[in-house]
């Protein structure tokens, strides 16, 4: 659905994109991530035609958004970060005029704006002036308005900001029905956890560059294994040291009196497999558990200005 090639963007000294390189799969529910800075807002608006690039392409759909802006604005809607919406509209008429943008008249565009406040849960308020709705409701009506021509495609810049929890809820429940529709999404959010429980991919930028992606599989999967293995033994640590420093999987050991901190590339199978090996050596292992992780962590240990130490409270730390 979208591919993204050698990106650049520059404002006077200041490099916003440094070669982005991004690719999201058709019916993909994607999460784009990434600190203060970084060129998400940069990325989103060059995808809605909002900004020109300096250099690189952009494929929607099979469009080039530089060669054919108009057909571009056909495959996308987009849901900026800030309503944009007119207050001193009724609701109706809201919808009525952007169906106008799109080429919509008539009973036709009624009928369109009718099924979409449906869907949104707006369809009793029809009659009601903009400014009138709580945010979460004009929310729903950028949404609303967003989908008044049928893209395939669809941009939410931090589409839950200052909503409360459940309108939060309900908001990502109409988003996996969309996704559900054939829709594809990229949502740009800070909320790193309520994008983990939501998106099927996802992208880490910093600097202008994309520093992962992958499914949420596939970064669950990193996450988990970028954390310790902590082995508590009961006796036989000399023998709990042979068996480690032999495994290749192992790369950092620190003993501290019975445990054990193991920095430990395997995943759940080899983690198994490394226990059993443990019983087999005559280890008596009394605990064996891998530190929690989340995608929170591994965001911060992508996009730390500094060098962080994984082992703080341990002693006598060995490399292998």
């Amino acid at each position: 659905m979208l591919k993204i090639r050698n990106l650049q963007k520059t404002y006077g000294s200041y490099r916003a994109l440094s070669g982005l390189d991004m690719d999201i799969a058709r019916g993909a529910l994607y999460g784009f991530v990434g600190p203060n800075g970084a060129g998400k807002t940069t990325t989103i608006k060059i995808l809605a035609g909002l900004l020109k690039a300096d250099a690189g392409t952009v494929e929607i759909d099979g469009v080039n958004a530089a060669e054919d802006p108009r057909s571009l604005k056909d495959k996308i809607g987009y849901l900026p970060d800030n309503f944009g919406v007119y207050d001193n509209l009724k609701v109706s008429e809201y919808m009525a005029f952007f169906s106008s943008c799109y080429g919509l008249e008539g009973l036709r565009a009624r009928r369109r704006s009718e099924m979409l406040l449906e869907q949104v849960g707006l369809g009793e308020k029809t009659d009601f002036f903009v400014e009138s709705l709580s945010r979460g409701m004009k929310q729903r009506l950028c949404l609303a308005r967003a989908l008044i021509h049928d893209p395939p495609f669809l941009i939410m810049d931090e589409p839950t900001s200052g909503l409360d929890p459940r309108t939060r809820l309900e908001f990502k429940e109409m988003v996996r029905e969309l996704c559900d529709q054939g829709k594809t999404v990229l949502i740009s959010s800070h909320i790193l956890s309520e994008l983990s429980e939501l998106c099927s991919d996802i992208g880490i930028i910093d600097g202008g560059k994309m520093l992962l992606t992958g499914s949420m599989d596939e970064i669950v999967e990193r996450v988990h294994t970028s954390k310790p293995v902590i082995i508590t033994v009961e006796d036989h640590l000399p023998e709990a040291l042979s068996v480690l420093k032999e495994h290749p999987m192992v790369r950092t050991i620190t003993v501290k009196d019975s445990e054990i901190m193991v920095g430990f590339t395997g995943g759940a199978r080899q983690e198994g497999e490394l226990l059993r090996q443990l019983v087999e050596a005559g280890v008596l292992v009394r605990g064996f558990v891998r530190e929690p992780g989340s995608l929170e962590a591994i965001f911060m240990q992508l996009t730390s200005r500094q060098e962080e130490r994984m082992v703080l409270s341990y002693e006598d730390e060995s490399g292998l």
